[in-house]
């Protein structure tokens, strides 16, 4: 005699407390991967930022220094030679507090410290630098540190005329 198969159509009882914590675990999943991807873009938009801002001082800076170029030739043409001393004694001297009275006017926003000395844009007073063929001006750059020019961590500027 042949065996007769019934098959139910009744699904099997749903683990509910499964489903519900397989739901939870996908949720808190989605949770954590919008917090990463929100912090991980609000990094790279600041990076972008402070890029941007260093590209700004820096073109501000190389203007300003440019001008304080053309004011120290002008210096050079009218007294005979750049002024003497280090940056305080060349910041006094343009402005009219040299042997020859001499005032060299500088239409630039070069910053300068309260000892008055010509700063970078991050504060650092610059060294100024006179040879045969040019005046060098060198900024600490925004490390704020002198360093060793030939080191690959230097972030100095050196320009000249």
């Amino acid at each position: 005699m042949p065996s007769l198969i019934i098959k139910s159509s009744v699904p099997a009882p749903i683990d509910t407390e499964a489903t519900v914590s397989i739901v939870r675990i996908i949720k808190l999943f989605l949770l954590i991967a919008a917090i990463v991807i929100a912090v991980v873009t609000g990094w790279l938009g600041y990076q972008k930022w402070v890029r941007w801002k260093q590209a700004t001082a820096f073109r501000e800076y190389v203007a300003n220094v440019d001008t304080l170029f053309g004011a120290l030739q002008q210096y050079k043409e009218r007294a005979g030679a750049y002024p003497a001393g280090g940056n305080a004694e060349i910041f006094r001297s343009l402005s009219g507090k040299n042997d020859k009275n001499l005032l060299v006017i500088i239409p630039t926003k070069m910053a300068a410290n309260e000892k008055g000395e010509f700063t970078d844009p991050w504060g650092t007073p610059v060294r100024i630098y006179f040879g045969t063929s040019g005046v060098t001006i060198r900024s600490a750059g925004p490390n704020k540190l002198f360093e060793d020019a030939r080191s690959k961590a230097c972030d100095d500027i050196f320009l000249s005329n």
